[in-house]
Protein backbone atom coordinates (compact mmCIF):
# COMPACT_ATOMS: atom_id res chain seq x y z
CA UNK A 1 0.00 0.00 0.00
CA UNK A 2 1.13 3.55 -0.65
CA UNK A 3 1.47 6.09 2.15
CA UNK A 4 -1.62 7.88 0.82
CA UNK A 5 -3.69 4.67 0.87
CA UNK A 6 -2.53 3.84 4.40
CA UNK A 7 -3.28 7.27 5.84
CA UNK A 8 -6.75 7.42 4.29
CA UNK A 9 -7.51 3.84 5.39
CA UNK A 10 -6.38 4.57 8.96
CA UNK A 11 -8.64 7.62 9.27
CA UNK A 12 -11.63 5.84 7.71
CA UNK A 13 -11.32 2.78 9.96
CA UNK A 14 -10.84 4.84 13.14
CA UNK A 15 -13.91 6.93 12.30
CA UNK A 16 -15.80 3.62 12.07
CA UNK A 17 -14.50 2.54 15.50
CA UNK A 18 -12.38 -0.24 13.99
CA UNK A 19 -9.15 0.47 15.87
CA UNK A 20 -8.11 -3.18 16.21
CA UNK A 21 -8.63 -3.64 12.45
CA UNK A 22 -6.26 -0.69 11.85
CA UNK A 23 -3.58 -2.46 13.87
CA UNK A 24 -3.99 -5.81 12.12
CA UNK A 25 -4.21 -4.38 8.62
CA UNK A 26 -1.86 -1.38 8.58
CA UNK A 27 0.79 -1.90 11.28
CA UNK A 28 4.15 -3.59 10.89
CA UNK A 29 4.71 -6.60 13.19
CA UNK A 30 7.63 -4.59 14.64
CA UNK A 31 5.62 -1.40 15.25
CA UNK A 32 6.92 1.04 17.87
CA UNK A 33 4.42 3.15 19.81
CA UNK A 34 5.47 6.16 21.88
CA UNK A 35 3.03 7.93 24.20
CA UNK A 36 3.63 11.39 25.68
CA UNK A 37 3.95 9.67 29.07
CA UNK A 38 3.71 6.23 30.64
CA UNK A 39 0.22 5.08 31.63
CA UNK A 40 -0.73 3.05 34.71
CA UNK A 41 0.93 -0.37 34.35
CA UNK A 42 2.15 0.52 30.87
CA UNK A 43 5.50 1.76 29.56
CA UNK A 44 5.77 4.97 27.56
CA UNK A 45 7.29 3.07 24.60
CA UNK A 46 5.85 -0.24 23.43
CA UNK A 47 7.24 -2.51 20.71
CA UNK A 48 5.53 -5.17 18.65
CA UNK A 49 2.02 -5.59 17.32
CA UNK A 50 0.78 -7.66 20.27
CA UNK A 51 1.84 -4.94 22.72
CA UNK A 52 0.00 -2.34 20.64
CA UNK A 53 -3.14 -4.49 20.48
CA UNK A 54 -2.94 -4.85 24.26
CA UNK A 55 -2.58 -1.08 24.75
CA UNK A 56 -5.59 -0.45 22.53
CA UNK A 57 -7.68 -3.03 24.42
CA UNK A 58 -6.60 -1.53 27.77
CA UNK A 59 -7.61 1.96 26.64
CA UNK A 60 -11.06 0.78 25.51
CA UNK A 61 -11.66 -1.11 28.74
CA UNK A 62 -10.58 1.81 30.96
CA UNK A 63 -12.36 4.72 29.27
CA UNK A 64 -15.96 5.49 28.44
CA UNK A 65 -16.00 7.33 25.11
CA UNK A 66 -19.02 9.61 24.70
CA UNK A 67 -18.02 10.90 21.27
CA UNK A 68 -15.10 11.95 19.18
CA UNK A 69 -13.73 13.49 16.05
CA UNK A 70 -10.83 12.52 13.82
CA UNK A 71 -9.25 15.08 11.48
CA UNK A 72 -6.69 14.54 8.78
CA UNK A 73 -4.59 12.99 7.56
CA UNK A 74 -1.97 15.69 7.13
CA UNK A 75 0.83 14.07 5.05
CA UNK A 76 4.51 14.86 4.66
CA UNK A 77 6.52 12.27 2.71
CA UNK A 78 6.55 8.97 4.59
CA UNK A 79 4.85 10.48 7.64
CA UNK A 80 1.41 11.85 8.42
CA UNK A 81 -0.41 13.42 11.35
CA UNK A 82 -3.95 12.74 12.53
CA UNK A 83 -5.77 14.89 15.09
CA UNK A 84 -8.02 13.15 17.61
CA UNK A 85 -10.54 14.87 19.89
CA UNK A 86 -12.48 12.67 22.29
CA UNK A 87 -15.19 13.34 24.86
CA UNK A 88 -14.16 10.70 27.39
CA UNK A 89 -14.49 9.62 31.01
CA UNK A 90 -11.50 7.71 32.42
CA UNK A 91 -13.05 5.01 34.60
CA UNK A 92 -10.44 5.43 37.34
CA UNK A 93 -11.37 9.10 37.89
CA UNK A 94 -15.00 9.25 36.79
CA UNK A 95 -14.34 12.81 35.57
CA UNK A 96 -15.54 13.56 32.07
CA UNK A 97 -13.06 15.48 29.93
CA UNK A 98 -12.16 16.50 26.39
CA UNK A 99 -8.97 14.86 25.19
CA UNK A 100 -7.04 16.47 22.33
CA UNK A 101 -4.26 14.40 20.81
CA UNK A 102 -2.07 14.42 17.73
CA UNK A 103 -0.70 11.20 16.28
CA UNK A 104 2.41 11.15 14.08
CA UNK A 105 2.63 7.99 11.97
CA UNK A 106 5.68 6.78 10.01
CA UNK A 107 5.31 4.41 7.05
CA UNK A 108 8.00 2.10 5.67
CA UNK A 109 7.60 -0.72 3.14
CA UNK A 110 3.82 -0.39 3.00
CA UNK A 111 3.18 -0.58 6.79
CA UNK A 112 3.06 1.81 9.72
CA UNK A 113 6.30 1.24 11.65
CA UNK A 114 5.98 3.94 14.29
CA UNK A 115 3.23 5.91 15.99
CA UNK A 116 3.93 8.83 18.32
CA UNK A 117 1.26 10.61 20.35
CA UNK A 118 1.32 14.20 21.58
CA UNK A 119 -1.18 15.68 24.01
CA UNK A 120 -1.39 18.28 26.72
CA UNK A 121 -0.16 17.12 30.10
CA UNK A 122 -1.88 19.87 32.08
Amino acid sequence: MSVMEIEKDLVTLIKQGKNQEVIGKLYSPNIVSVEAMAMPNMEQTLKGIEAIKGKNTWWGENHEVHGGEVKGPYPNGTQFIVQFTYDVTPKHTGSRMTMNEMGLFTVENGKITKEEFFYSMG
